[in-house]
């Protein structure tokens, strides 16, 4: 596997065939490499086949590791409740970097290669732990790569820090910047407090957004309700979605202008039948995600708890090469979990 080929590519540029032949030899490959350097993935693959696509699942009931302890340079823990158990991630320096640099060709894509000064919708207090991260930590300091002079926008109580939101907008005045939160975050401790307490703020940029529609559900809110408080409550245009996990850290799914989620050439989205679990080519089913990156740990073809429906490839209006989907929400009886789901006042 020469990851700096892989590098070299444009993120949307692979058409059906060439993607298809790329990700057919490189999961096979790391299918190998993982059977050979975690006994816990090689025994499962043993019991239900080479092809498996692994529940999320067990990584909370297994130490899925490829990679020897003391190489382990990050754990990242999936979201859940109190009463959940939490999935484990162990990064190595490699793996780490990959994931970094992909997320950083992915995105760029969308908002451009310059780092912009970044407003980030949460509180700084999430990432206190720089070995242990939690998704909604991981996402945080992984998209904070991506900009520069950051600015926490809610203070350790997650309530709206006035002060340093308005020595942000004065600092960037006429300037492009950069947004980013999770999605309820976002909503309810962003857009509804300025709503609520009659102020708005004026920012010309980009905001990222993403893990955190499900709890959002009962509140009747669509994807153009929430771009439309975007630009009510400060201005901003140019709103992008992204699905992703803790345990594909860095190949994430972006919403392009069409509003679809698109796999890039990092990444690969399949269907299976939800009582069979046999791949199914259309209609709806659970989403498997495919990804080119982890080696570290065997994260590489993931069966999710999310139902999704595949839309197209490579004829997406926007231009963008990849298969391009839409996600339907949970599996019925799945827990919920998402980087922001399970933040409470």
């Amino acid at each position: 596997m020469n990851y700096d080929e892989l590098f070299s590519l444009e993120p949307f540029a692979l058409a059906a065939a060439e993607k298809q032949e790329l990700f057919q030899k490189w999961l096979a490959d790391l299918s190998a490499h993982h059977r050979s350097n975690c006994e816990a993935y090689d025994r499962l693959c043993t019991v239900l086949g080479d092809s498996l696509a692994l529940p999320v699942r067990l990584f909370k009931d297994f130490e899925l590791r490829s990679v020897p302890r003391d190489q382990v340079v990050k754990t990242m823990t999936s979201s859940g409740t109190t009463s959940q158990q939490l999935s484990r991630i162990y990064l190595d320096k490699e793996t780490s970097s990959r994931q970094s640099k992909a997320l950083s060709k992915i995105v760029s894509q969308f908002i451009g290669k310059e780092r912009l000064p970044m407003l980030i919708i949460d509180s700084s207090a999430v990432i206190k732990d720089r070995n242990m991260f939690s998704a909604r930590g991981a996402g945080i300091l992984g998209f904070s790569l991506l900009g520069r002079d950051i600015c926490y926008a809610l203070d350790e109580d997650m309530a709206l820090d006035f002060a340093a939101l308005e020595s942000f907008c004065e600092k960037n005045r006429g300037r492009k910047v950069l947004l980013f939160g999770f999605t309820s975050i976002v909503w309810q401790n962003f857009c509804q407090e300025l709503l609520n307490c009659g102020r708005s703020l004026s920012l010309d940029g980009s905001l990222i957004h993403g893990g955190g529609w499900k709890k959002l559900a009962d509140q009747n809110l669509d994807n153009q309700a929430f771009k439309s408080a975007l630009r009510q409550t400060c201005g901003i245009l140019n709103v992008y979605n992204y699905y992703g996990m803790v345990e594909q850290t860095g190949s994430i799914f972006m919403e392009c202008t069409a509003g679809h989620l698109h796999a890039s050439v990092f990444s690969d989205i399949e269907l299976l039948d939800p009582l069979s679990l046999k791949p199914k080519a259309q209609g709806v089913g659970v989403l498997v995600c495919k990804s080119l990156l982890p080696t570290s740990y065997p994260g590489h073809i993931l069966m999710t708890e999310d139902m999704g429906e595949i839309l197209g490839e490579d004829d997406c209006p926007c231009g963008l090469k990849g298969k391009y989907f839409k996600v339907i929400g949970r599996m019925k009886d799945a827990e919920i979990r998402g980087c922001s789901d399970t933040f409470g006042r």
